[in-house]
């Protein structure tokens, strides 16, 4: 379903809402790229608990979506994203960031290689007119699809087992990153093994006629799997604790940012892996290069800090007492059982073993407390279980 003449409609409604309001007993709701999104639906701690311990649902469809097609695709995606598209096999999804021609990160996202020559990028923000622009030159179609997909996240442990029991037979065989077609209700469901908690889990995308009939199935036979709906403060919680930054969180959006200090390259971005220089010209490709060359400004760390407070938009701090990094995502994590955040630091400072202070400020019956905490840099995500990787999935 297409949604024209967008300026008599202030907030749209995903194919999912008759479902998603029925169950939110909080009547929590948020606006997320024209759509209405739940925060919560019941219980944030419970809804979490649902990924980790069972599945949980959240309604994706708002993700910004873009269909590229054409016979100079490849060489279209491969001019942008820093990575090399050309590994990204028919049937792989692949995680990418791509830049402006100073090397600083615009977005990050995923690239859907459907079938050869087809691809989705799903991003944070909207990119139709910076990949409009950057077409020129190139074969291609590019369209925004967001309205013509709807689309579900279903994580946790038993995620593998609600979809075999929805009739999508042999899922348990697809790998990380994999993209597989099940026939479902007279169409086409596609599920990729992907997500953003950092666990098992999967996304599932289907025409919106056939949305209910998707949510239904799921709810109905993952009643004796724990299935829960889950909203985006419950989901926040399980992507910090895998690790994964955010646009307009974790860094500045490149094209948004007005003071040249706010922005981010890859590399300060902790992404370093997703720069290829082995491949042609891509956008930002002479600007990296001089950064690698000369260092970064920032780093990017994952910090264990004490306490329970979350250290959210805390500054940190040295021995001396000098302001060396800003905190741009906090949270308890109930499976790490730390208090943890992302942090954005002054080079050369976030190295294992660096002395570090987060100022903390909190409130307690209208009272505001300061604490120094001490921070620990952790390598690698604050949690990831095997099952997130093992293949074939377990039913749990």
């Amino acid at each position: 379903m297409r949604h024209k003449e967008h300026f008599r409609t202030a907030v749209y409604q995903t194919p999912f809402h008759p479902r998603t309001s029925a169950l939110n007993t909080l009547n929590a709701w948020h606006r997320w790229k024209d759509y209405t999104t739940a925060d919560a639906f019941f219980d944030t701690a419970l809804e979490y608990a649902a990924i980790r311990n069972a599945c949980a649902v959240f309604d994706l469809t708002p993700m910004t979506k873009h269909r590229i097609t054409g016979p100079d695709a490849l060489a279209f995606l491969n001019r942008l994203i820093t990575r090399d598209v050309a590994k990204i096999k028919a049937g792989r999804v692949g995680y990418c960031v791509w830049c402006d021609d100073n090397g600083q990160v615009i977005d990050d996202g995923t690239i859907f290689h459907l079938r050869e020559g087809d691809y989705r990028l799903c991003s944070q923000e909207r990119q139709l007119n910076w990949l409009a622009r950057s077409a020129h030159g190139f074969n291609v179609s590019i369209v925004e699809d967001t309205h013509d997909v709807a689309a579900l996240a279903l994580q946790g442990p038993t995620s593998c087992a609600v979809l075999k029991g929805i009739g999508c037979s042999g899922v348990e065989s697809l790998k990380p990153f994999g993209i597989a077609y099940f026939s479902f209700a007279g169409t086409e469901l596609m599920v990729s093994r992907t997500g953003f908690t950092g666990d098992l889990g999967y996304e599932l995308w289907i025409e919106p006629a056939r949305a209910l009939d998707l949510w239904d199935a799921l709810f109905e036979k993952g009643a004796n799997h724990g299935i829960r709906p889950m909203g985006t403060h419950a989901l926040e919680v399980a992507r910090i604790e895998a690790g994964f930054i955010q646009a307009q969180v974790d860094f500045l959006p490149a094209d948004q940012a007005i003071r040249l200090d706010r922005s981010r390259s890859p590399f300060e971005l902790d992404l370093g892996r997703l720069v290829d220089f082995s491949k042609p010209n891509f956008n930002g490709r002479r600007a990296l290069l001089e950064e690698q060359r000369r260092g970064s400004r920032f780093r990017l760390v994952r910090l264990d800090i004490e306490g329970n407070k979350p250290a959210r938009s805390a500054y940190i701090y040295d021995n001396r007492k000098n302001v060396i990094g800003t905190v741009t995502s906090a949270e308890w994590s109930p499976s790490a059982k730390s208090n943890i955040a992302l942090a954005s630091m002054h080079m050369p400072w976030g190295l294992p073993g660096d002395e570090l202070w987060a100022e903390i400020y909190y409130q307690r019956e209208l009272k505001w407390s300061r604490v120094m905490a001490r921070c620990r840099v952790v390598e690698g995500a604050f949690f990831d279980p095997p099952r997130r990787r093992a293949t074939p999935a377990a039913d749990f």
